[in-house]
């Protein structure tokens, strides 16, 4: 049963779950539904329904916003990698006693025949590049990523992102390609083959839009150092769309029996 009162709900998202969460409540009636997007990416496609860009002003802007727009439940959609956002959400939501879900699409698991090599940060990643002796690396990453890996100047690496960063870290060679996933299988392994890339390395996203390159390093014995995901607080969590509306209907049906 819905509620016949207009609700407010906030998504975080900038990720596809992000824009299905947002497509799939479009047409609620009961609800007023606002994204926010961080504002990385240069002309955003924009989700349906209300959306913000731009950061908050870390848990105290968060809770006036949340208090400002009545906002009665939040999903957190960022990306697996936003551990900020997600660690602020937490604390402003927590401080309102406003109902919050993380949407988190699983992580990548290795499977036989992978050779990964996981580590917790860049450093640990530079480390890593240099143990294996890597001498050209497919380093798909975002442009705010990057400056770490210019001190290894015996690599060349072939940068794939979305946007070119601004500036350009000062690598000693290296190629940018501008693109964005899904990729198939066919076309990451002709990227391996024609860059005779050796050595891989990404975060582990999850998700199947870049999924492929990782099938392609395991098809052609290549090694993955992969940037485990960052801690995340203890919450109510789905791994995908259909759970978080199953949440959200729970959540507005318990408001309208409390009201």
């Amino acid at each position: 049963m819905r509620i016949q009162a207009r609700c407010a709900l906030l998504i975080l998202g900038g990720t596809s779950e992000g824009y299905a969460l947002a497509d799939a409540l479009a047409s609620r009636r009961d609800l007023r539904v606002i994204s926010s997007l961080a504002g990385r990416t240069l002309s955003p496609r924009l989700p349906l329904g209300e959306t913000r860009i731009g950061g908050f002003g870390g848990v105290a802007g968060l809770r006036g916003f949340l208090q400002a727009e009545r906002i009665t439940a939040v999903m957190d959609a960022t990306h697996p990698f936003a551990a900020a956002m997600g660690t602020n959400a937490a604390a402003a939501c927590g401080t309102l006693d406003i109902p919050l879900l993380r949407l988190e699409r699983p992580p990548w698991r290795p499977e036989p025949g992978d050779a990964w090599l996981p580590v917790p940060d860049w450093p640990a990643a530079v480390d890593a590049l240099r143990r294996l002796g890597a001498r050209r690396v497919l380093l798909t990453l975002g442009r705010q990523e990057l400056a770490p890996f210019a001190v290894l100047n015996h690599v060349r690496f072939l940068i794939r992102c979305v946007t070119p960063p601004d500036p350009m870290p000062p690598f000693a060679d290296a190629e940018l390609l501008l693109d964005r996933g899904p990729f198939g299988l066919a076309a990451e392994q002709a990227l391996l083959d024609r860059h005779r890339i050796d050595c891989i390395l990404c975060k582990n996203s999850g998700g199947g839009a870049s999924a492929p390159k990782l099938t392609a390093a395991r098809q052609r014995g290549i090694p993955v150092v992969m940037r485990e995901r960052p801690p995340r607080p203890v919450l109510p969590t789905a791994s995908d769309v259909p759970a978080a509306l199953d949440w959200l209907d729970r959540v507005l049906d318990a408001r309208q029996q409390t009201a």
